[in-house]
């Protein structure tokens, strides 16, 4: 399941995405719009940041701005920012990969089976939508 901080990040850039290029947004804003906790967005926000995502200018006129193009912000690297990672299930996992206690073979696991599927298909959706479809 999805997060509130995955959720409510997707929910800010996308609205920091849909103004005009240049304008900077100030988290109360957003926070008000998108209805979203002042303290939980800041803390969003500068995740996002350190990512290299969102750049903020500080005082008048200040607020936070994308680094990059919405066309180049992959759900893939959002998600994997803000959640961790995308498998359900740590063992088929491509960047957070670990054996499961409870598993002696991987190979004849049904679990491991099925979620390798739900994997790569949830991959294919989130590797081909930027955040610019979202807008």
């Amino acid at each position: 399941m999805l997060s509130k901080k995955t959720k409510y990040g997707i929910k800010a850039l996308t609205f920091i995405a849909k103004q005009e290029k240049g304008v900077k947004v100030q988290i109360a804003t957003i926070s008000e719009q998108e209805n979203i906790s002042h303290k939980f967005l800041e803390s969003i926000l500068l995740t996002l940041r350190k990512a290299g995502f969102l750049g903020a200018k500080k005082g008048k006129g200040g607020g936070y701005y994308l680094l990059k193009e919405a066309n180049n912000i992959k759900m893939t690297e959002v998600i994997r920012t803000l959640e961790g990672p995308i498998a359900m299930v740590p063992c088929v996992s491509l960047n957070f990969y670990e054996k499961c206690d409870d598993c002696p073979d991987e190979d004849a696991c049904s679990i491991h089976k099925l979620m390798i599927k739900v994997r790569d298909n949830t991959l294919e959706v989130l590797r081909n939508t930027t955040l610019e479809n979202l807008v």
